[in-house]
């Protein structure tokens, strides 16, 4: 039989091994936390990106410009390259984006491109929107999205067209369509300073044959008949 003081120290042995067992209940609770922290922050961060790109923060609303007449005469007929209407686009972006905050570039390849960026947690995100351009019977042009690049995040096109709509400055004859992921030129909206106005006839990137008319207004041939 153990006496009396050894069955004490068996005793105190034991206290000491039970006290040790919180102690690594709570070394793994801290990596447990860690971890549950850890993922927190990841969907956390994906959450805020994805809310700060489709939120709405003041609707873009634009007043719908009065048709342009198109019953006037053509007067001349341009066939150009990709080259000459980039030269065009630029000069007139340019333009229209002065004093803007955020801005765009738009131009024609084998394809027609929107080059823009957006901000994510302070820093700008660069994505390149791809399209295929349509003549439309109107004289008007659609461009249909399909492809984006946008470096590694998985944004849809619906998603960035909505930003362009909602945040970039843009010409009151180009319609944003985010639904069915597309632009259209209003050329029947738009018109020159001395009242000219374009109507396109054909688009082909790939050979780089562009093709337009100018039309006067109904008004100026009115007025020749008058005249003579």
């Amino acid at each position: 039989m153990m006496n009396e003081p050894e069955e004490k120290k068996e005793v105190k042995k034991g206290n000491k091994r039970r006290k040790k067992a919180p102690e690594v209940k709570k070394s793994i609770n801290r990596w447990k936390v860690a971890f549950i922290v850890l993922v927190a922050l990841i969907i956390g961060s994906v959450a805020f990106v994805f809310v700060r790109v489709t939120q709405v923060r003041e609707p873009n609303y634009k007043p719908v410009p009065e048709l342009v007449e198109k019953d006037g005469t053509p007067v001349i007929a341009i066939q150009s390259k990709k080259k000459q209407i980039n030269a065009l686009i630029d000069f007139y972006l340019s333009d229209f984006q002065k004093g803007s905050d955020i801005t765009y570039k738009f131009y024609l390849e084998n394809e027609a491109m929107l080059n823009g960026t957006f901000k994510v947690l302070g820093h700008p995100i660069q994505f390149y929107l791809y399209f295929d351009p349509y003549v439309m019977d109107n004289g008007n042009v659609q461009l249909k999205a399909k492809s984006l690049s946008i470096g590694t995040l998985g944004l849809p096109m619906k998603e960035i067209l909505k930003f362009v709509q909602r945040d970039y400055k843009l010409p009151n004859w180009v319609e944003v369509n985010p639904d069915d992921s597309t632009i259209l030129l209003r050329l029947d909206q738009f018109r020159m300073q001395n009242g000219l106005f374009i109507r396109a006839e054909k688009i082909n990137l790939v050979d780089d044959d562009i093709r337009m008319n100018i039309y006067l207004p109904k008004d100026s041939d009115n007025k020749k008949e008058e005249t003579n």
